[in-house]
């Protein structure tokens, strides 16, 4: 057996990298493959949105944060049950450390380069070339988005010379909808998946190109990480928030949590659920709780349950919007104060400027979590934080590590699997409740 691989790129971002791979994971799903699609980076938003092009959970790719064994690891895992592999791409091909371009090298998968041809012809050959030849990456064709009629699609075909046009799609007049953190979530998105559809319908890809793409024995991605993971969460159950307030979800991070034994009990704050009753820890993962200010101020019983989680010291992790909802206020955009759970010191006000950005890592003296940071609000408390991450590559301080008794908070995003000891220490119950303390 065989599949095809390719990691979708482009110059940079805002070219269409994602509306490129859904419409071409939903056409060639339509047509009866199995399609894996994987996102490259740190990201919680794409992948919801190719999950639903493609029909399957998709994770995250990054030779840092991931890991080089790892992302072989789910690379080999795809191979064994899929017929195209899809990888889109993060920025550039080549921009970051490690880049789009260093993944595909280490996976060794070509390179299928998107281009925005809506503000040009001929010179999207010269962007082609310059992105094949400007480093390793192997390049093996273009999809041309933007595309405003069957002339302007000939003109780029030409001036591509001996790259192949594999694919063109036209303007779109209703485009996947973006916000601050980029796309908008799933399940705000109108008809998604008319939306979905249509895209595939308007993709018209060139057989003959995309079927020279060599296809790959499963063979040569066989892969198996060593097992570092203990069952030290066993019999243990993790309480989750999820719902769009709380979506910033790994994949991966839940079957961490489950292969180091626990159970996964998911509950929306949304809905005025309270922790489900036997949670031994609590998981709230990163969101949009600015944009539902209002309910969650209202939600009684979740504040209720959580406090009382609180004083019985079940372990709480709390990751950027998991760590809003429990400080005393979120300020939203538009400068409405809206009363949280209480439990952390402090108000975070929404800004419409970048907060942090980027890759980092935290040592939790248990192991080294790697992760990034996102956001566009401020914490201002009294709090003293216990730790401060590590950006990367440069290694400065990055975000600081709230610990307010069993509540661990930070706008800190932690990919789970890059340490599972780290993780199993901060939602296994201890003795070790200290409180940050004040400046």
């Amino acid at each position: 057996m065989s599949a095809r691989a390719v990691l979708v790129s482009a110059i940079a971002s805002g070219q269409g990298k994602t509306t490129v791979t859904a419409a071409l994971a939903r056409k060639l799903t339509r047509e009866g493959q199995r399609v894996q699609v994987f996102k490259a980076g740190a990201d919680f938003i794409d992948p919801l949105i190719l999950e639903r092009a493609c029909g399957r959970p998709v994770h995250v790719l990054d030779l840092w944060m991931v890991g080089q064994v790892a992302c072989r690891e789910l690379l080999s895992r795809a191979f064994r049950d899929a017929d195209t592999i899809l990888v889109e791409g993060a920025m550039g091909l080549y921009d970051g450390d490690p880049s789009a371009a260093d993944l595909a090298g280490v996976l060794g998968i070509p390179v299928l380069a998107v281009l925005d041809v809506s503000a040009m012809a001929q010179t999207a050959g010269a962007v082609a070339m310059g992105l094949r030849d400007f480093g390793p990456a192997r390049v093996v064709g273009v999809i041309a988005n933007g595309i405003a009629s069957a002339r302007h699609g000939e003109m780029v075909a030409a001036a591509l010379r001996d790259i192949p046009l594999l694919g063109t799609l036209p303007r779109q007049d209703s485009p996947l909808p973006e916000r601050h953190l980029g796309l908008v979530l799933p399940a705000e998105v109108r008809e998604l998946e008319h939306r979905l559809d249509r895209l595939a319908d308007s993709l018209i890809l060139n057989d003959d190109a995309w079927g020279h793409i060599s296809r790959v024995p499963i063979s040569a991605h066989e892969v198996t990480a060593a097992d570092t993971y203990a069952a030290s969460l066993a019999g243990q159950n993790v309480a989750v928030a999820r719902d769009e307030a709380f979506a910033f979800i790994y994949p991966a991070n839940i079957e961490c949590l489950q292969r180091l034994g626990s159970s996964v009990q998911w509950f929306s704050p949304l809905a005025d659920d309270e922790v489900p009753q036997g949670a031994d820890a609590v998981f709230l993962p990163g969101g949009y709780p600015e944009l539902h200010g209002k309910v969650l101020s209202c939600a009684r019983r979740f504040h209720e349950s959580m406090r009382a989680a609180h004083a019985r010291r079940t372990p709480i992790l709390a990751e950027c919007g998991g760590m809003m909802v429990l400080t005393d206020a979120l300020v939203d955009l538009e400068g409405r104060s809206w009363p949280m759970a209480g439990l952390l010191r402090g108000t975070t006000q929404m800004q419409p400027r970048l907060a942090g950005l980027g890759l980092q890592a935290w040592d939790t003296g248990e192991g080294v979590l790697r992760g990034h940071t996102f956001h566009y609000s401020t914490f201002d408390t009294p709090l003293t934080g216990i730790a401060r991450t590590a950006t990367h590559p440069r290694k400065s301080a990055g975000e600081t590590i709230y610990r307010e008794g069993s509540i661990t908070g930070s706008y800190f995003h932690a990919y789970f699997a890059s340490s599972p000891p780290a993780i199993s220490g901060l939602l296994k119950a201890h003795g070790d409740t200290s409180r940050s303390g004040s400046p």
